[in-house]
This record gives structure tokens, C-alpha cells and sequence, in this order.
């Protein structure tokens, strides 16, 4: 699978459009992520587990897409966008929404 944040593909041409096909993923940040990010916060410094979350969320959100564009036919996701949203009361979730246009590229 071809995933790329260019509306075309270099070297492919498209001779189908699929439709836009979305990954979404909702992940909650744990109580000993908090913590440990909020020791970052005091003395500096990046929070390494609130990255590998966030890592992970990406990673888990172009795969769905990904799988969603291949249950349609496509073998490539063509203008692939990427957003974060924080959500909860609390601001306790992370959702990550990749989206993008399925095609058959040959």
C-alpha cells in the first residue's frame, strides 16, 4: 500500500478514484503517563511517554486507513492528512484521525 501526502503518486498514474477513507483512533492517556509527563513539565525536558502514545495513535490511525482503503479495492491513499484532537473533560484523550483519498495507482 502507497500512502502519501501528495495528490499524485511519482512514477503511477491513477485510473481510479476509490473515495476518501478515514482511520480514527481514541486512546487514553493512563494516570502513570500523567505523572511521569508532569515530572517533565516541572524540570523540563520532553515527555517520553506521552510521545510513544502519540507515536502509537498515528501509527494505529494510517494502518485503519490503510485497511479501510484496501477492503475498497484501492492499492494507494493519495492527499493523506493527519489530525489531533485532545478530548475528555479532563483533556485525558488523544484522537488522531488520518484521512485521505483511496485510488488504484498503476
Amino acid at each position: 500500500m502507497i500512502t502519501t501526502t501528495t495528490p499524485s503518486i511519482e512514477g503511477k498514474k491513477i485510473v481510479e478514484y476509490k473515495g476518501i477513507v478515514f482511520g480514527e483512533v481514541v486512546s487514553g492517556v493512563n494516570f502513570v503517563k500523567d505523572i511521569a509527563a508532569s515530572f517533565s513539565n516541572f524540570f523540563g525536558g520532553r515527555s517520553g511517554s506521552y510521545e510513544e502514545e502519540l507515536i502509537e495513535a498515528r501509527q494505529n490511525a494510517l494502518r485503519e486507513m490503510e485497511q479501510r482503503a484496501m477492503s475498497m479495492g484501492a492499492n494507494a491513499v493519495v492527499g493523506v492528512d493527519i489530525d489531533y484532537e485532545v478530548l475528555g473533560a479532563d483533556n485525558g484523550m488523544l484522537m488522531v484521525t488520518a484521512s485521505g483519498t483511496a485510488v488504484i495507482a498503476e
